[in-house]
């Protein structure tokens, strides 16, 4: 009997985003287990805590059984070692993505051979989003509507209005 394939999506997730749950979703279809794990970011000014990030994520992957949520400090590769990943789960919507994602690819695989990253291309009705301008967006009183989950849109109005 082989292992179960699982692989870690991580992000900031502040707030989750259409194109992130596209990622999840399509993970979910190659894998036995996704674990979705939010970080804080000490770089960035998070809008969310990271409850308020799980409970959003959690909410929108109900209907997948093969995706957990969690969150973590510190580096993803112990995180990943520690919930016996053997891949990680990247999208990309840009060449700029890409230099960074390609850059952490290399020292996540410099510190553990072993964990793989897997890169996906984001859907090209995604390519332009980004939590940034979700959270921009919300501020200002604009829709938000098809940007991210119809489920957590209200949560984003609540705490951004």
């Amino acid at each position: 009997m082989t292992e179960p394939k699982t692989v870690v999506y991580p992000g900031s997730f502040d707030p989750l985003t259409n194109g992130h749950l596209d990622i999840i979703r399509r993970a979910s279809k190659l894998f036995d287990r996704v674990i979705v794990a939010a970080l804080n970011n000490d770089a960035k000014n998070p809008a969310f805590s990271l409850e308020e990030r799980y409970d959003m994520i959690k909410k929108c992957t109900a209907d997948l059984p093969n995706v957990e949520v969690d969150f973590f400090h510190g580096l993803l590769v112990d995180f990943a070692r520690k919930k016996g990943a053997t891949a990680l789960v990247k999208g990309l919507r840009a060449v700029s993505d890409y230099e960074y994602e390609l850059q952490m690819a290399m020292l996540n695989k410099h510190i553990d051979p072993k964990l793989e990253t897997i890169f996906f291309m984001a859907d090209i009705q995604n390519s332009f989003l980004s939590s940034s301008s979700v959270k921009d967006i919300a501020r200002n009183g604009g829709s938000i509507k098809g940007l991210v989950p119809a489920e957590i849109e209200e949560d984003i109005y609540r705490k951004l209005r």
